[in-house]
């Protein structure tokens, strides 16, 4: 098969899981992000409103094209966009609502689409974090023009690096096409060898006990340039590198089709995991997790929890080697993003803040099982639940 027919497929059988649509498969999922901006004439001067609790590489390909980012506080129980504050940000510059289905819960669709309706804005929603989720029976992913997802490492599922733009509206569509026809290059030989010996790495090394060293070692490799990193310094600053607008590579979408092919075991597995969360935590006296089950069926990345003292509890679980995430570690994460060049100002968004002071959360990859969710909950409940 050539590369052009393995991507085609790929494409296609993401779509086809959907029901709906065009898939673009990209180099990254804010390169699809991107893609999506652009061809929607996104540019000088618009403005495009996204949760003030979010990765900055969502925000990066708002900035790329010259817009400006501007956030709306979270919900504290959902950690999404909060509809009732959204209005207040919309401008006669608007352009674009991202509405982003944190961790795996659905935004409050009804609301956004509704809001941008009335205004006549585009609905984009960002899909990273929740593949698989369902609000009011209909997948996320479904509701607005066109959604975006990830297949890095720590998403629904990986193919190492990789992101698909799926579209729901025709005219759309086409200028994505004309845009990855005409400016989108395929990965150089030598990233996707890189990449796919990462990849090879990543299934027989990363496990739940193993998580923390292999993160850090990875991370001390990137800095210095020896592996692809999900991320390099100059896109911090933000300035677009030279080499950002890329497809994904026919290794990536052969193992995407593998992924595709388990991803209603992976769904299930997700389910029935979160539900022993919930059941093991209630048991230790914590608050689970708080959602309207006749409208919302999530499918979760990682489960959060919120604890008084976070940075204890991510070093106690780096010794005691288990697997605890950082998500979000700030309104932009990481903790290192310069907040003042994404337009962020400290106070903007106080529940953003206090959810990054406080959550972390626990794994719930293919690779977990029932013991290491009992051992999870074990390690977690030795610390103070936040309020």
């Amino acid at each position: 098969m050539t590369k052009e027919s393995v991507l085609s497929e790929y494409q296609q059988r993401f779509a086809e899981w959907f029901g709906c649509g065009t898939a673009f498969a990209f180099w990254k999922g804010r390169v699809a992000l991107y893609a999506i901006l652009k061809a929607a004439g996104v540019g000088q001067a618009d403005e495009v409103i996204l949760p003030g609790y979010t990765c900055v590489m969502n925000v990066n390909p708002i900035k790329y094209l010259g817009a400006k980012p501007v956030y709306v506080d979270i919900e504290p129980r959902t950690f999404n966009i909060n509809p009732g504050l959204l209005a207040k940000k919309i401008t006669g510059r608007t352009k674009a609502i991202i509405a982003q289905h944190t961790y795996g819960y659905t935004c409050d669709m009804d609301a956004v689409m509704d809001i941008a309706g009335r205004k006549g804005l585009m609905v984009i929603e960002d899909c990273c974090l929740a593949l698989g989720s369902r609000y009011k029976g209909k997948l996320a992913g479904t509701f607005g023009k066109a959604s975006y997802f990830s297949s890095q490492w720590n998403k629904p599922y990986t193919t190492g690096l990789g992101g698909m733009a799926l579209v729901n509206h025709k005219a759309l569509s086409e200028k994505v096409e004309e845009l990855v026809r005409n400016e989108a290059r395929w990965p150089e030989f030598a990233e996707v060898i890189m990449l796919w010996a990462q990849l090879c790495a990543y299934r027989m090394l990363v496990y739940p006990r193993t998580t923390a060293l292999v993160q850090n070692v990875f991370r001390r490799l990137a800095r210095r340039g020896a592996v692809l990193g999900s991320s390099t310094q100059q896109e911090f600053q933000p300035v677009m590198p030279a080499d950002f607008f890329k497809r994904i590579s026919p290794m990536q979408a052969r193992s995407g089709l593998r992924q595709l092919k388990m991803l209603d075991e992976n769904v299930a597995n997700r389910e029935a995991m979160a539900q022993l969360y919930d059941k093991l935590l209630g048991e230790k006296g914590w608050r689970v997790r708080e959602f309207d089950k006749s409208v919302m069926r999530p499918v979760m990345v990682r489960y959060p929890v919120r604890v008084t003292e976070k940075a204890g509890a991510l070093a106690e679980a780096a010794k005691a080697g288990v697997e605890l995430g950082s998500w979000f570690e700030c309104p932009l994460h990481p903790k290192e993003t310069p907040m003042e060049i994404y337009d962020y100002k400290i106070g903007m968004c106080p529940e953003a803040e206090k959810a990054s002071a406080q959550v972390v959360n626990l794994p719930l990859h293919p690779r977990t099982n029932k013991l290491t969710i009992h051992r999870t909950v074990e390690f977690i409940t030795r610390f103070q639940q936040a309020v």
